[in-house]
């Protein structure tokens, strides 16, 4: 069984009024002794709803994230890396001993 994890990794925001304006994220999957994981950047703007950066949470930021991405394609990604970890198409070596 395949476990997901996000997280927000950093964030740019404004001094004036403290608007979050872009979001270092993280994905990550364990699937027993296989993992793999994505990392990368979002750009955000104002919405209708302002937040307070101080009232902020990795669950709100993650909810802001997930309406700009497309959560199910990162986590199927995921799961692809993982699966050509356990069945591998391609190999390196050499068939002689050192």
């Amino acid at each position: 069984m395949t476990t997901f994890n996000w997280s927000i990794h950093d964030m740019k925001r404004q001094t004036s009024d403290g608007l979050v304006t872009v979001v270092h994220w993280g994905a990550s999957a364990v699937d027993g002794d296989v993992s793999a994981s994505i990392v990368n950047t979002q750009a955000l703007e104002r919405g209708d709803s302002f937040v307070s950066y101080d009232t902020l949470t990795e669950q709100t930021v993650l909810g802001w994230l997930w309406g700009k991405i497309d959560k199910a394609v990162v986590e199927a990604a995921l799961t692809a890396q993982i699966e050509a970890q356990k069945t591998p198409v391609t190999a390196n070596g050499l068939p002689w001993g050192e």
